[in-house]
């Protein structure tokens, strides 16, 4: 009688982990730039140099606010992937990468965990799978968005200030009839006026 061989499918933990990275910055100046950069070329190379894990994407939103997720088009983009199965893990440098508003964070990391995927925050060093993270999230999470806030007060006064001393700044690209003159005031731009006065 012939012998039979049973061959067992391959076990869960035999499968490479599906790892993706996020990475944002929140302005278009040029550390910010650099940073994100370095993110992401860190990111890849990161992932890709471990044998257990299969290199998901890396998605990135540069000059976007963290604050809000809905005008950060990859962030949607991950989230999608992730509903659809095809990633088990997230890389993040850290909470404030991927949203300065608790609400936000808590949500998609719930959201994600309903999913089986762990996102991992570099920085505080929190799988969001473990149990007991929620309550780490919710306090670094806190401090990013009181962080984000303080910012934008202190913006919204600095630019007050300045406006009080007569420091407002002028939009020449999209101020038709005027250019910066020499002494760095507006003045009449020539061509433009042309146009104006018809």
């Amino acid at each position: 009688m012939p012998q039979v061989r049973v061959i067992q499918p391959i076990s869960e933990q035999a499968k490479k982990l599906r790892v993706a990275a996020y990475a944002r910055v929140s302005s278009d100046s040029a550390d910010q730039l650099n940073s994100f950069a370095t993110q992401v070329a860190y990111y890849t190379d990161f992932i890709q140099s471990k044998d257990e894990w299969e290199f998901a994407g890396l998605y990135a939103d540069e000059a976007v606010s963290g604050t809000t997720v809905d005008k950060r088009d990859d962030f949607q983009r991950l989230l999608a992937d992730c509903r659809a199965g095809k990633i088990d893990r997230i890389l993040v440098k850290s909470i404030s990468r991927f949203a300065r508003n608790t609400l936000d964070c808590l949500k998609h990391t719930r959201m994600l965990k309903e999913h089986n995927v762990d996102v991992y925050f570099e920085e505080q060093g929190i799988h969001s799978i473990q149990p007991g993270a929620e309550f780490y999230i919710t306090i670094y999470g806190s401090i990013a968005q009181s962080e984000s806030e303080n910012i934008s007060a202190n913006v919204r006064w600095g630019k007050a200030q300045s406006a009080k001393e007569g420091n407002v700044p002028f939009h020449y690209k999209r101020f038709l009839g005027y250019r910066r003159g020499s002494d760095g005031k507006p003045e009449i731009d020539p061509e433009q006026a042309v146009v104006v006065k018809r």
